[in-house]
């Protein structure tokens, strides 16, 4: 008999956070997790972060990203690049509470994203090394992400999720680095160690959900119906929150592919 393993089917960065994200066939991995991946974001006047769950209509703008800069790009405004060298000033910049230094200043790309949502908001970079520590573990670096470098769900969990809601969701509503096909739904959730490639990585602690899920990827829209959170809330709700994939670490550096085996340790 012929036992499948489970295989990484998709790779996904969000150069920006909450922006569109970018479907990869092949990328670099380290414990910082992809490159470019949330080395952006957008803040308000004091330096918090802003997201979708205030400004829905943020993933429709696409962001490309280059060793010089980023690109910008989004339905009814011209495309702006921001180079590297606008960002002259220092800030303060805060993510659920955690503080750290970034940097300011691209006031081009702070008046072009404050036109598009029309509030005055300022964009920010993590500069060419990122001040950022994942709290749980201070010798791993961090982007502008919620609070890990990367996380993974399975396919088969999201077949699972839009079955339940009756319609299919695109996994753009879940923003995962890592999507593994060929593995039962929510397997991932028993996972501690996985190896894909020449990298082992650490399963932390599972991603709780919240309203941005209901941001329609395509349309820039939160959905009336409060799908897919409504359903999830029904049967993934823990004492943490309501979960759906889980943070991860990388152990060390690799180069990943869709296509590649994904060996669960343990």
């Amino acid at each position: 008999m012929t036992i499948s393993l489970p295989v990484l089917s998709a790779l996904y960065r969000y150069p920006v956070k909450s922006m569109r994200g970018q479907s990869l066939a092949a990328s670099p991995v380290s414990p910082l997790g992809l490159p470019f991946d949330r080395m952006w974001m957008i803040a308000d006047p004091k330096g918090h972060f802003v997201t979708g769950r205030e400004y829905p209509e943020l993933v429709l703008i696409n962001a490309i990203p280059s060793d010089r800069g980023i690109s910008l790009s989004a339905p009814g405004r011209p495309e702006l690049f921001v180079p590297h060298e606008a960002f002259t000033r220092p800030v303060e910049a805060t993510v659920w509470g955690d503080q750290f230094s970034a940097w300011e200043g691209a006031v081009e790309a702070d008046d072009w994203i404050s036109a598009y949502v029309g509030a005055r908001l300022s964009f920010l970079w993590t500069g060419a090394e990122t001040a950022r520590r994942v709290k749980v573990d201070p010798a791993v670096p961090l982007s502008f992400a919620d609070g890990y470098p990367l996380l993974i769900i399975g396919q088969a969990s999201l077949d699972n999720l839009s079955a339940k809601v009756g319609r299919p969701l695109a996994m753009a509503r879940f923003r995962p680095n890592l999507v593994v096909s060929g593995a039962e739904a929510f397997a991932e959730d028993g996972w501690k160690r996985i190896r894909i490639g020449e990298a082992t990585f650490r399963i932390v602690k599972p991603c709780e959900r919240c309203v941005f899920t209901t941001v329609d990827p395509e349309t820039g829209r939160k959905g009336l119906d409060q799908e897919p959170l409504r359903t999830l809330a029904k049967y993934r709700r823990t004492p943490a929150g309501v979960i759906f994939g889980q943070n991860v670490i990388a152990e060390g550096a690799t180069e990943l592919s869709v296509g590649m085996i994904v060996e669960v340790l343990e």
